[in-house]
């Protein structure tokens, strides 16, 4: 079992834009199929629209509140959504307001900035 301290590990800005926590990735902490991670989109800004070529990622907005373009679909997001961004779909999300938008990540097979193609 390995368990991880949310103050023991380092942000980091990712290729889209956002601030990214990997709360657990299998080339940090030995797990083998996933990573999972939080992402926060400080007020007022947001995430390149952008595709995961190979990963799934399923979303949780745990705090905030922002818009998400998913595909050819655009919609608002808030505490308690959950989303499924399959493999190919471009996608970005956008902070709506005045606080710090947050999403629980899971990407299967695990995130990799080789992975992620910039679209805009």
């Amino acid at each position: 079992m390995t368990k991880i301290r949310y103050a023991d590990v380092e942000a980091l800005l990712t290729k889209d834009g956002s601030i990214i926590r990997e709360l657990m990735h299998p080339a940090v902490h030995g797990n083998a199929n996933q990573s999972f991670a939080e992402a926060i989109v400080a007020a007022g800004r947001g995430t390149q629209l952008h595709k995961h070529v190979r990963s799934e990622e399923i979303y949780h907005v745990s705090a905030g509140e922002g818009r998400m373009m998913l595909g050819p679909e655009t919609f608002a997001i808030r505490p308690g959504d959950t989303i499924c961004i399959p493999p190919g779909t471009p996608h970005r999300v956008e902070n709506t307001g005045e606080s710090e938008l947050r999403i629980l990540c899971c990407c299967s097979p695990p995130y990799s900035d080789d992975d992620t193609e910039l679209l805009g």
